[in-house]
């Protein structure tokens, strides 16, 4: 579908200077000063019926939690707490302490449980693929038979296995048991091999004695094989899921030149947290708490109770250490988010274990946050920090938790859940200067006393924010158009459609070009004008920097100087345009009044709805992945293309060329 703008050409203009005005005050202000109070600040608690505050997002529909899987006496109750999500077609598949759920989205707004399963062991975590369904077990209670009696009946704590293929019943069909149990685990895929997956273990639980399982033990790092320091690799076979067996068990902490296991750390940094408080939990590197594979680079990360990890997953049977960090602030390296080009990863600290209030007006920025990594030779360099910038109560648990990327083409944002802090959207393209450009949250469940509750994770998935809310259930929202998001931006981002997603099994996003995506690269060009032009310009204008013209009369021609970009919307050229050597050339909704020629540029290239009254040549474009684009548009003259790369597109709306087109431009009229 082509994506036009939301409004007439001279509204758009206005709200182009809008953008360019709001942008430059933010730039300006000085932080949270003379800004009206957070509206977060101060919220209503209560289960049920707390008060909320928004930004720039929209709340499509919330759904309390099932019977069965809440406590209405205490619906902080650990043993009932919803945890972690996984997404397949139009199904979301929301773990819980006690079991899972599967919920139809096919309507955002309407999400209904198709399924409910009681399994109880914690922490039901949740993977899928294809149709199968795996979910973490670490709790003692845990039975393989998912029996609610733990009394009775043989234990399990490990990974168990479900056929989903009817959804309405779901078979367990493997129960892989494990010495440390499963906190947390994470699918890997190799794209060599389609015929298995591998379920990367990390176990954080005490080690089961020998009786229960052969070959558990609790020895220190210098004994014979202990089951700390290291994950277990499970393989499954698709076709063969009851086959499903550890292969391997890397030591991913050894030290390279010792041998030594326990070769990262091993000790906290200083005596107590920087707070001064007791550490909590303390940073020490035994497990990984989480780890998060980007199969089509061969990488993965690794958050490793007390430090970040890079891994080399090409072999996924056997991945290898690539690099290791460590960081004084952090409480608990506790989950892991890659960029989309792989040349980022974000880690979180969960200082704090997730259940007290370290989001206070008194918590330094840099604990219980996110910390940005720059990806450089397959090594990490530390770029910045980020952290929910409104304080919290004393009734809220709060600290960094799970999210995922939102697939925005040329930007890098992630939508984060940080339990009662909510749900805050995070624009990190600038690792250095990241910052918050939309939240959700809800006053806290108990008003007087802290009860467990908030997000565990919160997700985009094929165009909705879903998340997954402890102690109230599910949530669904859509992003809002903003000074910091565009209506092209949210489109393009909405174009990505998944088939499944699991955040652990980070997919890398290519776009198809469209009228969204194209639009979204002029809006981000738009934010880094240097210099606007709103009205009447007499003359020849030469560009330097990023040029902007919103609804300008320029009467003269125009040269676009070598590595200078120029944006029109809306406006009026009187007379030629002339691009040699320029980063970016666009025109939308414009009329020129003689020729425009674009030649070598290395930055995006598009005429949108336009009029040109003359020939127009776009020649010697070396863009990578950004087709150049000519649409929608009146040309009176030839339409000349060469030596593009990639050629230029009509993304499928035909231009009116009143001369030949030729070249790669033949068949754009």
């Amino acid at each position: 579908m082509a994506f036009r703008l939301p409004l007439p050409p001279r509204r758009a203009a206005k709200a182009f200077g809008l953008a360019v005005a709001t942008i430059v005050v933010v730039g300006i202000l000085p932080g949270p000063a003379s800004a009206d109070p957070d509206p977060r600040i101060g919220l209503g608690g209560g289960w049920l019926d707390a008060q909320t505050a928004i930004s720039n997002m929209q709340m499509l529909a919330h759904m309390n939690k099932p019977d069965g899987f809440v406590n209405p006496a205490n619906p902080g109750d650990f043993a009932f707490a919803t945890s972690d999500m996984a997404f397949r077609g139009h199904h979301a598949f929301m773990g819980n302490y006690n079991g899972f759920n599967i919920i139809d989205i096919a309507d955002p707004a309407h999400p209904a449980v198709v399924t409910s399963v009681v399994c109880p062991g914690g922490q039901g975590d949740l993977s899928t693929t294809g149709n199968l369904l795996f979910m973490s077990v670490e709790q003692t209670r845990g039975r393989v038979d998912c029996g609610t009696d733990p009394t009775v009946g043989t234990r399990f704590q490990g990974v168990r296995v479900f056929d989903i293929s009817d959804l309405s019943n779901p078979v367990q069909v493997a129960a892989v048991q494990l010495c440390r149990g499963s906190h947390t685990h994470s699918v890997v895929t190799d794209p060599k091999d389609s015929a298995n997956v591998y379920v990367y273990v990390s176990g954080t639980t005490g080690v089961r004695g020998d009786t229960t399982i052969a070959g558990c033990s609790n020895d220190p790092a210098t004994g014979p094989d202990p089951s700390r320091w290291r994950i277990d690799v499970i393989k499954v076979p698709v076709a063969h899921p009851e086959q499903a067996m550890v292969v391997s068990q890397p030591r991913l902490f050894a030290d390279p030149v010792t041998g030594a296991i326990d070769g990262l750390q091993n000790a906290p940094p200083t005596p107590t947290h920087p707070s001064g408080s007791p550490w909590g939990p303390t940073p020490i590197t035994d497990a990984c708490h989480d780890i998060t594979a980007l199969p089509a680079l061969g990488l993965a990360a690794g958050a490793c109770e007390g430090n970040g990890i890079l891994i080399d997953i090409s072999d996924p049977a056997h991945p290898v250490r690539l690099d290791a960090v460590s960081d004084p602030h952090f409480a608990y390296w506790h989950s892991a988010t890659f960029s989309n080009d792989g040349k980022k990863v974000i880690f979180t600290d969960e200082w704090g274990g997730g259940s007290g209030p370290r989001c206070r007006e008194t918590d330094r920025p840099e604990w219980g946050a996110n910390a940005i990594f720059n990806i450089v030779d397959r090594k990490m360099e530390f770029a910045g920090y980020y952290k929910l910038p409104v304080p919290q109560t004393l009734q809220e648990n709060c600290v960094a938790h799970n999210g995922s990327i939102i697939p925005v083409p040329g930007r890098d944002i992630m939508v984060q859940a940080w339990y009662q802090g909510g749900i805050s959207l995070m624009d990190f393209t600038d690792p250095a200067n990241a910052r918050e450009i939309g939240y959700f949250d809800r006053g806290p469940v108990g008003p007087e006393a802290l009860v467990l509750g908030g997000f565990w994770s919160a997700y985009w998935y094929n165009g909705q924010i879903y998340g997954s809310e402890i102690a109230r259930g599910f949530d669904v929202f859509k992003l809002q158009p903003s000074a910091h998001l565009t209506a092209a931006e949210i489109a393009a981002a909405g174009e990505v459609q998944l088939a499944e997603f699991n955040a652990q099994h980070q997919p890398k996003v290519t776009w198809a070009p469209s009228f969204a995506v194209a639009r979204a690269r002029f809006d981000q060009l738009l934010r880094t004008c240097t210099t606007t032009i709103t009205g009447r310009h007499n003359g020849p204008l030469i560009t330097s920097g990023v040029t902007c013209l919103n609804g300008a009369t320029v009467n003269g021609p125009i040269l676009v100087g070598a590595g200078s970009s120029l944006l029109s919307l809306d406006a009026t050229i009187n007379g030629p345009v002339a691009a040699p050597a320029a980063d970016a050339v666009q025109l939308y909704h414009s009329t020129v009044a003689g020729p425009v020629a674009i030649t070598g540029n290395k930055g995006s290239a598009a005429i949108v709805d336009s009029t040109v009254r003359g020939p127009v040549v776009v020649n010697g474009g070396n863009t990578p992945g950004i087709e150049p684009v000519i649409a929608r548009s009146t040309i009176n003259g030839p339409l000349v293309c060469s030596g593009n790369a990639p050629a230029p597109i009509n993304l499928g709306a035909a231009n009116t060329v009143r001369g030949p087109a030729t070249g790669q431009c033949a068949a754009l009229d």
